[in-house]
């Protein structure tokens, strides 16, 4: 065991009558795992390999909804009912065995859902003010509603302690308790609004009523933010007051502390940032609180390493801290901190993948770790296999193929690469290069370095053709050659470059642009941001309704803030049709979606963003040489069974294609492929 580094995230911290083992946390979020609306196998999976990972405090239930009227509106878990207690008593026993305690979040949203989902009631509110991210227009709360809502914080909580949990946290950034709080929602005159006091009310008699059902023995606390951030809102000195007045009642046990506010857009993407903005950008907040109340603090925001957690403990920041996000893509932090294979955490890179998925209505995912959330079906640690050692090889080191040679490697075999590029990571290395997004190389690095301590061979700039394959003599090949730009669609596509020409730096940037989006993920919106910062005058034109119509809601407020600061020109709704030369410049056609008219614009470059086409040709020439002729059973992968079509008689070994060889997707999809595929070799 390897105390030395973090001393201070090992430590033991008491809290009322529970010793959590270390400092080390995942804070509460709604994974979109539900099933009935309540955490069964899958959910419960999930926070358990997060225990068994050596996490000191699990809390889940991300918005754990209280009553009809707070419905779910991505996916999570309903406790207004009984029925929730055996289902947390399972889920307790599960985690507690790892030694690891395990919380829920509760609350009542209020005006932060929809109306017109399962039991189309109108939302509730202290006012009617309507909040922009979910559009629904509230009810106001008579007091028969307060007494109503207070009651349902209590019988919740006391369904918690029945069902073998350690604690509860009540929600209050954004939801019905932070409404009655910020002058921006709560514009009552009775004694449940107007001054400081008067607006903590409510918080106070659901704390009361909670405290009152669950007795001394079960700790309860708020997820409040420190500041909004936010004009017209609650400012660092106001959240303090408030704080102070949970704190004095002497019921509240602990503050996770947060900072910004979630009613927007924008707002979501400051408080919960992506790679864009700094690591542990609020840990201050977070320390005032804890300065100022004497409570117990925790505290999440993109603290997404070692060295920065134990930073925080150490200066007295905070007394337990989170790692949400990083135990998405690695729950086993502690473990291996323990060990001392630090150098082998999967990083957590800030792309926002997870939270992405969830504003969607889809369930929480690693951008680069398929395992997550799938751990009924896929494995977080590799085992080796049973059978005989072969040779596999692989074609492409991007991440499907650096995926394939990992797990094939775990596996127990012997392992070749080639790769035609001078260093491994494919596409990931371009979309590097884009102005904020550096850090996607994180996964990238962590893939190489795990492929280069397995001892596999890594050829780089070496084109693998058949005969290369061949010449191993392998028992496996897997073809994970990527894709290439499409963009031979376009009439005149002589004249366009690709969003890889300019960020490769195969062209320099043109003075005035126009960019085509076809895709409407990262990579159009990456290579405009990348122009406009090194001075282009850009327009971005793409068919769909919107810019960045595939880019999730922590992430395209970043570029839109930056598109609107640089000047850039949006333009939905619009196909591009042609491009011809017009002189020493390019005029493109455009053709409005709805009305079919047309107008050209004239510029020095066309950048078009249309996704990848498959690099196929060596798959092709193998196939005919392959036992499967490269058939996948899609059956067995989806069952997670070995591949065992063997169609050719004549074949000398199984041939498989992985990632964007197969079709044009993202990171995620090319390394489940690979995982999914190769665990089973």
């Amino acid at each position: 065991m390897d105390e030395s580094r973090y001393p201070n995230l090992l430590q033991p911290f008491r809290l009322r009558h529970l010793t959590f083992k270390n400092r080390v946390m995942s804070t509460s979020h709604a994974p979109g795992y539900v099933e009935d609306r309540h955490p069964k196998l899958r959910y419960q999976l999930y926070h358990e390999e997060k225990a068994k990972g050596g996490l000191a405090l699990t809390m889940f239930g991300g918005s754990s909804n209280v009553a009809p009227d707070s419905p779910s509106a991505f996916g999570q878990i309903y406790i207004g009912d009984d029925s929730i207690i055996p289902v947390l008593r399972e889920f307790s026993e599960r985690v507690h065995r790892h030694g690891c305690a395990i919380m829920c979040q509760i609350t009542h949203m209020g005006h932060r859902t929809l109306w017109n989902v399962e039991d189309w009631l109108p939302p509730l509110a202290p006012s009617v003010v309507r909040e922009p991210a979910h559009r629904s227009f509230p009810k106001e709360m008579d007091r028969h509603d307060i007494r109503r809502v207070v009651r349902a914080f209590g019988d919740a909580a006391w369904r918690c302690k029945e069902g073998g949990l350690d604690g509860t946290e009540l929600l209050a950034q954004g939801h019905l308790i932070h409404q009655f709080w910020t002058p921006l929602v709560n514009r009552r005159t009775d004694e449940y609004g107007g001054s400081l006091k008067n607006r903590a009310r409510f918080g106070l008699e659901v704390l009361e009523e909670i405290r009152r059902r669950v007795g001394d023995d079960f700790l309860v606390g708020f997820r409040m933010m420190g500041d909004e951030l936010k004009e017209g809102g609650l400012d660092q000195d106001d959240c303090l007051a408030l704080a102070r007045i949970y704190a004095d009642s002497g019921m509240c046990d602990f503050m996770n502390v947060i900072a910004g506010q979630v009613g927007d857009e924008r707002g979501l993407s400051k408080a919960i940032p992506s790679m864009a903005g700094p690591r542990a950008p609020f840990v201050h907040i977070a320390a005032a609180m804890k300065r100022e109340t004497g409570l117990a603090v925790f505290h999440a925001t993109r603290i997404a390493d070692l060295a920065t957690a134990e930073h925080c403990v150490r200066e007295g920041f905070v007394d337990m801290v989170a790692m949400t996000r990083a135990h998405m893509a690695d729950p086993h932090i502690v473990a291996k901190m323990m060990r001392g294979e630090e150098d082998r955490i999967r990083p957590c890179v800030g792309a926002g993948y997870c939270l992405d998925r969830i504003y969607i209505g889809g369930d929480a995912l690693c951008l680069h770790n398929p395992a997550t959330g799938r751990e009924r079906t896929m494995p977080h640690v590799v085992e080796p296999g049973s059978g005989s050692r072969r040779k596999v090889v692989v074609a492409g080191a991007g991440p499907a193929g650096l995926e394939a040679a990992r797990v094939s490697a775990l596996r127990g075999h012997e392992v070749v690469v080639f790769e035609a590029a001078s260093e491994p990571g494919g596409q990931i290395v371009l979309a590097s290069r884009a102005t904020w997004r550096k850090d996607l190389l994180g996964v990238a690095q962590w893939l190489a370095s795990e492929v280069e301590r397995l001892g596999v061979t890594m050829h780089l700039n070496r084109y693998a053709e058949a005969q290369d394959v061949l010449d191993e003599r392998p028992d496996v090949v897997v073809v994970a050659t990527g894709g290439v730009p499409n963009t031979e669609w376009v009439v005149g596509a002589e004249h366009v470059v690709s969003a890889w020409d300019v960020l490769g730096g195969q062209v320099g940037p043109g003075a005035e642009v126009l960019v085509y989006d076809d895709h409407g993920d990262h990579q159009g919106p990456s290579v405009v941001d990348f122009l406009a910062t090194r001075g282009s005058k850009v327009e971005l034109v793409t068919p769909d309704r919107m810019t960045a119509h595939e880019v999730g809601a922590t992430n395209f407020p970043v570029y839109l803030e930056s598109f609107y600061s640089k000047g850039v020109r949006m333009t939905p709704d619009h196909r591009l049709r042609n491009v011809e030369r017009d002189g020493n410049r390019l005029c493109a056609t455009l053709r409005n979606e709805y009305n079919d008219s047309e107008e050209t614009r004239t510029v020095d470059q066309v950048v078009v963003e249309h996704g990848t086409l498959p690099v196929a040709e060596l798959f092709h020439d193998l196939a005919p040489l392959a036992r499967n002729a490269g058939e996948l059973d899609i059956d067995a992968l989806i069952a997670g069974r070995a591949q065992a079509i063997e169609s050719n008689e004549e074949g000398a070994f199984m041939l498989f294609r992985v990632g964007d060889a197969v079709a044009s997707r993202n990171i995620h999809a090319a390394i489940y492929d690979s995982l999914r595929l190769c665990k089973e070799f």
